[in-house]
């Protein structure tokens, strides 16, 4: 079976959102490499020396991988639409205490509430740009 895992692009503010993810969602930074520690700095575009070339944080068994776009590589990153990550917990109160800590300088879309799926679910989008789904409690699957 093949392993399905996000990767996000990043404009300059990767290793944050990384370290941010890994202590918000109870996750482990396995590795943040920036374009200035590549094995073969040729490759290293002008001006990213320390901008992300790759990171992975492990959440819940799921890795979740980011890097910054550099300068002169295509157009840049662009915002982020069209996807959501999306977090189930157990409870509805773990659920909400990631949605709060989430929220924090980002937009919320829909706040925590029940719904028939899930005894607490909302969306959001995170201070980096990064859409959320959270969901909680026993009809959460």
């Amino acid at each position: 079976m093949p392993v399905l895992d996000s990767y996000l692009f990043f404009d300059g503010n990767c290793a944050e959102a990384v370290r941010f993810y890994e202590k918000t969602l109870g996750g482990k930074l396995e590795g943040v490499m920036t374009y200035g520690q590549s094995p073969d700095p040729a490759h290293c575009p002008t001006g990213a020396k320390d901008l992300v070339m790759h990171a992975s944080v492990l959440i819940g068994g799921r890795r979740l991988m980011a890097s910054d776009v550099p300068p002169g590589m295509g157009e840049g990153p662009k915002p982020m639409a069209g996807f959501a990550l999306s977090l189930g917990y157990e409870s509805a109160a773990e659920a909400g205490k990631v949605f709060e800590a989430l929220r924090q300088g980002g937009k919320v879309t829909m706040p925590m509430q029940k719904t028939f799926w899930a005894d607490s679910f909302g969306m959001l989008t995170d201070r980096f740009g990064t859409p959320w789904m959270v969901s909680g409690g026993p009809q959460a699957a």
